[in-house]
């Protein structure tokens, strides 16, 4: 699926692998986030991803040109959950908006594990 800009020269489309890709970086960059995670279903098993595979722990949803995202996130032991679901929610409305010129509809947060950083 893609995202559909139309404009006076004609059509951008933006793959949702780009912007989920875009959302997994800004949210990596909050605070109190230690990465994404990958459930494997079948286990329940939670994995923290590695950069390169960001976009494994968001999904990306298109609907009349507005997006929704899924985080899978890890955050890091004795933080507020609140909070860090708030600074990450701001941070990557605003930034993923910037970088697509299409509104973030909805931000889901799943904290899949915490994990004690030293």
């Amino acid at each position: 699926m893609k995202c559909r800009i139309n404009n006076q020269m004609g059509t951008i489309l933006i793959d949702t692998d780009v912007i989920a890709k875009y959302a997994g970086s800004v949210a990596i960059e909050c605070f109190g986030i230690v990465g994404m995670a990958a459930v494997n279903m079948k286990d329940g098993l939670v994995k923290l991803l590695m950069k390169d595979n960001l976009s494994h722990g968001i999904s990306v949803t298109i609907n009349e040109n507005k997006i929704t995202l899924d985080f899978h996130v890890i955050v890091v032991y004795g933080v507020s959950i609140r909070a860090v679901s708030d600074n990450l929610i701001e941070n990557v409305k605003y930034k993923v908006e910037q970088f697509t010129g299409v509104e973030v509809e909805k931000i889901n947060i799943f904290v899949e594990g915490v994990r004690v950083i030293d």
